[in-house]
């Protein structure tokens, strides 16, 4: 069963406060001292904040690696648009070739764009912009698109130059680790914040392969809610056929996740009944030439997660009708508790004076 042993190592390093994470804890503190004067810069003004004209909410995480932002991202515009807003979304692109504003159409590559941004606009349908620097995306966005009336920001929670209305962080299982900053720990930014911090999250998401239960006891003072992560119960193939994943579960050969986590989507997919005979990580956002040795070198079926579909359902058309047909990707469903997005919806109202209402 191939594994990024690296990357599995770092996340065991991280959950512990001996060996290798203690040995790091002076970087971590160096670490620390200067995240916390780049943010005190941006707080009295040294560093320059782009506010825009509409609302902004920053979707992030404090624990490196993926969290769940996406998803997260994807479920707030299925919302807002349900509210009456006509959201935006901005990103970095992570990976993608270039710098300048970029607009992801629905068939722009990911290489250009960066496999989350694509995947945002694949799924979501709104208008999604990709720059290094974040106001920068925001900005060409609204230029193009002045329909727009409130914009979401994937994976900004550090990036204090784009001004935000509304700051969500998100957590998954990990938790906050050993507690400790990078590297020794998982934490981007100390955690839990003090109150009145500047730039603290607003609201608070927590992520788990679990059913969501109906209170949280929260370890900071700001409102948390909770999310269930699981598989759909169907696959989609590069086709476009659907078939039900337990169908498909006996015949898995091989399943790829070239994600943050890959365990969490091998889990999922063994929790669904479909267990593979090979499970593949990836390194998150994996290169596009790693996907097409894989579909060389293994010709059964093949089963990845959305995020890895962006790359590998393209090159897997390429390939002929016989590669696309065996090459399957299952959604994730995030059951998001409803008292998150009226704390949202409550946070908006209070902005603006002329939010939409249902």
């Amino acid at each position: 069963m191939g594994q990024d042993h690296g990357q599995a190592r770092w996340q065991a390093i991280w959950q512990s406060r001996r060996g290798t994470a203690l040995a790091l804890l002076p970087l971590a503190w160096l670490y620390g001292l200067l995240a916390g004067i780049r943010r005190w810069l941006y707080a009295k003004g040294f560093l320059t904040i782009h506010r825009m004209p509409v609302p902004v909410v920053v979707i992030g995480n404090v624990v490196v690696g993926g969290a769940g932002k996406t998803p997260t991202v994807l479920a707030l515009v299925q919302h807002l648009k349900a509210r009456g807003w006509r959201p935006g979304v901005v990103s970095r692109g992570y990976g993608r070739q270039g710098a300048e504003p970029l607009e992801v159409l629905p068939d722009t590559s990911p290489s250009a764009c960066g496999d989350e941004p694509a995947l945002i606009r694949q799924q979501s349908g709104v208008p999604v912009f990709v720059a290094r620097q974040r106001a920068q995306a925001a900005l060409a966005l609204l230029a193009q698109h002045p329909e727009v009336n409130l914009l979401l920001c994937d994976d900004g929670l550090q990036h204090l130059a784009l001004g935000r209305d509304l700051a969500i962080a998100v957590f998954d299982d990990r938790g906050t680790g050993n507690g400790w900053l990078l590297p020794a720990g998982l934490l981007r930014e100390p955690w839990p914040v003090h109150k009145g911090a500047p730039f603290a999250p607003d609201l608070v998401l927590h992520q788990s392969a679990q059913a969501i239960q109906s209170s949280r006891q929260s370890t900071t003072h700001i409102p948390s809610f909770r999310a269930q992560r699981s598989l759909a119960t169907d696959a989609l193939n590069a086709l476009g056929e659907r078939r039900p994943l337990a169908a498909l579960g006996p015949s898995v050969v091989t399943a790829v996740a070239g994600i943050a986590r890959p365990q969490a989507f091998f889990d999922m997919l063994r929790t669904a009944g479909a267990v593979p005979q090979h499970a593949i990580a990836l390194p998150d956002h994996a290169a596009t030439d790693l996907y097409a040795s894989l579909l060389n070198d293994h010709t059964g079926t093949l089963v990845c997660t959305e995020k890895d579909a962006v790359k590998l359902f393209e090159l897997a058309r390429h390939m002929g009708p016989a590669t696309a047909a065996r090459v399957w990707a299952t959604p994730l469903q995030l059951q998001v508790e409803p008292a998150f997005f009226a704390a949202v919806d409550k946070q908006l109202k209070s902005l603006r004076s002329d939010q939409p209402v249902n």
